[in-house]
């Protein structure tokens, strides 16, 4: 049986991909379809092999109106999305990301540098997507790892006065000082999407571990908090489970929603 992908709702697919329904729009969010045990390219010649299956492939998506993307690792835009995604969609990314989508054959990437915003209207509603801080890695590393950018989605219905609804995603970001910023300029986020994982590659830390992870929740204070990115590829060194010790003892004032693959968040919960 198929999965249905709900109206109003974030469709949780797979490692940090999701689909994003949002009034009239339905962004998808760093595409990977590699099924398990299929071996990826993660980059700076580091392979890692899947360890999950995707919960649904490229062709069961409803009619995509963006992506976003937080950097160009292999598992965050696997080779399947590079053959089978719409040349023509608008690809929201990082200014290394997109010209690597250009010399793939993308015609509308979207090249973000930190702190500015995209915005689409349809049928009166509004979605704007801002690039935000990110670091895959601290220290020497950093100067070796493609960049890679967080993201506010903020959706505004038709006709509706009141504030947008927000959407954090996190990117495979570590907690560092720049992120101070996201706080001071939006004190109110209503959804955090948390990169998690652990990543370790040679011993260094490239994706926040579980306690990095609550870090940054009791840093930006969202309303609630869904984690993803944690268990797909054997690089990932931090369970979902390290994740959730973690925030049962320190309890940040964020609730929090645990998705399996195929499961939807609908935006009615927030």
């Amino acid at each position: 049986m198929g999965h249905r992908i709900a109206d109003e709702s974030l469709f949780f697919v797979g490692n940090a991909t999701a689909v994003l329904r949002l009034g009239p729009f339905t962004v998808l969010t760093d595409p990977n379809f590699l099924h398990r045990g299929q071996w990826t390219h993660i980059g700076q010649g580091v392979v890692s092999r899947r360890r999950t299956e995707p919960a649904i492939q490229i062709g069961q998506l409803p009619g995509l109106d963006a992506v976003v993307l937080s950097h160009m690792h292999g598992d965050h835009f696997d080779r399947i999305a590079s053959r089978e995604l719409d040349r023509d969609l608008p690809i929201l990314t990082t200014p290394h990301a997109a010209r690597r989508l250009t010399k793939r054959g993308f015609r509308a990437p979207v090249s973000l540098r930190t702190w500015s915003d995209f915005t689409m209207t349809k049928d009166g509603a509004t979605l704007t997507v801002t690039s935000l801080p990110g670091k895959h890695a601290l220290g020497f590393a950093a100067r070796v790892l493609p960049p890679v950018m967080g993201s506010m989605v903020e959706y505004q219905a038709a006709g509706d006065p009141g504030p947008p609804l927000r959407i954090y995603l996190s990117g495979d970001t570590l907690v560092h000082n720049e992120l101070r910023e996201i706080r001071e300029r939006y004190p109110r986020i209503d959804l955090a999407i948390v990169h998690l994982g652990g990543t370790k590659v040679l011993g260094l830390l490239l994706t926040m571990d579980a306690k990095q992870g609550v870090d940054l929740v009791e840093l930006l204070a969202p309303r609630h908090v869904i984690p993803v990115h944690y268990d797909d590829y054997g690089v990932m060194k931090s369970p979902l489970s390290d994740f959730v010790v973690e925030m049962t003892e320190r309890r940040p004032s964020a609730e929090v929603t645990y998705l399996y693959r195929g499961d939807s968040f609908p935006w009615a919960r927030l």
